[in-house]
């Protein structure tokens, strides 16, 4: 069963692979859509009336916000010290977790599915993938430069698949470093096990500009494979990288 859903902005794509009734299906899939419709209205930086936005107007500390909400920040906390503070959810000082919540929402929803026995499954949300299941997910990865296009073909396993950008918003992540834009990459995917990390990791690659490409070969090292396309357009990826033949 397949179904689309509009939510945190962006079509969010989810296919089950499970022999059961119809109902059943819907069913799940009504509750993954909860879900997220929930992580938007806590999460989101826009509408006036979420957490996030009282935390960042003052009307909210951390004591005394939503448990998932306090999860949140202590992740992206722990981000930035492991990425020498390139993934930072309170650059300029205005708390913005965006870049940790859709791969942690999205990561959410699969638990959700295989803790309701429907191990196989697909959930696609603007670049951030959760391919699970004892089956091999075919993923392409767009083009940078023509939407129409991929720039590499996946196959993917019970993996997750994160890809950060510039094509579509701009310069949006900063350089910590230099207070800019980055500008140097401008398209970053991460693969690997967990979809929180492959996002944030894809998002601390792009603000590091030409350290980036050096960031992401260690994190091979961990099981995070990637692929990247400089604003020059080079192309580079790391051995692992779970290309489809």
């Amino acid at each position: 069963m397949r179904h689309v859903e509009m939510v945190m902005g962006t079509a969010v794509s989810i296919e089950l692979a499970a022999d059961r009734p119809a109902p059943e299906l819907r069913a799940l899939i009504g509750d993954v859509c909860g879900w997220l419709h929930e992580v938007d209205a806590r999460f989101s930086t826009y509408k006036q009336d979420s957490e996030v936005s009282r935390m960042r107007r003052g009307e909210l500390t951390s004591t005394g916000c939503h448990p998932d909400l306090r999860h949140v920040l202590g992740a992206c906390a722990d981000l930035w010290r492991a990425t020498d503070g390139y993934f930072d959810a309170y650059y300029g000082g205005v708390l913005d977790p965006s870049g940790y919540v859709k791969g942690w929402a999205v990561a959410e929803a699969s638990q959700r599915l295989v803790d309701a026995g429907c191990p196989t499954h697909f959930i696609s949300a603007g670049g951030d993938i959760a391919a699970r299941g004892d089956r091999v997910w075919r993923v392409g990865v767009r083009h940078p430069w023509d939407e129409t296009k991929v720039a590499w073909k996946l196959a993917v396993r019970d993996a997750a698949v994160a890809t950060s950008g510039t094509y579509e918003r701009g310069g949006h992540v900063i350089n910590p470093r230099t207070g800019k834009p980055a500008r140097f990459l401008r398209s970053v995917t991460v693969t690997g096990p967990d979809l929180t990390l492959a996002d944030a990791y894809a998002t601390a690659a792009l603000a590091m500009d030409r350290d980036g490409l050096r960031y992401l070969e260690k994190l091979a090292t961990d099981g995070y494979e990637s692929a990247a396309v400089t604003e020059d357009g080079r192309a580079f990826t790391t051995p692992g990288l779970p290309v489809a033949t």
